[in-house]
């Protein structure tokens, strides 16, 4: 009988000390599941901004802006006045 209560003892002392890694791992995993969680809510907003500089490309005002600013190009009528600090 003592060898028995024994045995369950141990069997008890086991599952227990499983019980309380497998607790840890599943905190490990809830910590996880919450960053990628936070980095595909990061992500979105990303495709979001690239999708609406795709559609801000495409538009006549995204080339003019690109032409004055990278190529000093202006429009025939239009003078252009610099400032000191130009």
């Amino acid at each position: 009988m003592l060898l028995v209560m024994m045995v369950v003892l141990v069997m008890l002392l086991v599952v227990a000390v499983n019980n309380h890694n497998l607790k840890q791992k599943l905190a490990v995993y809830q910590e996880k599941e919450q960053s990628l969680s936070h980095q595909i809510e990061v992500e979105k907003e990303r495709t979001e901004e690239i999708e609406e500089f795709k559609k801000y490309t495409k538009t006549k005002k995204y080339i003019e802006d690109v032409a004055r600013e990278k190529l000093g190009l202006v429009y025939e009528d239009e003078i252009m006045i610099k400032t000191e600090d130009d």
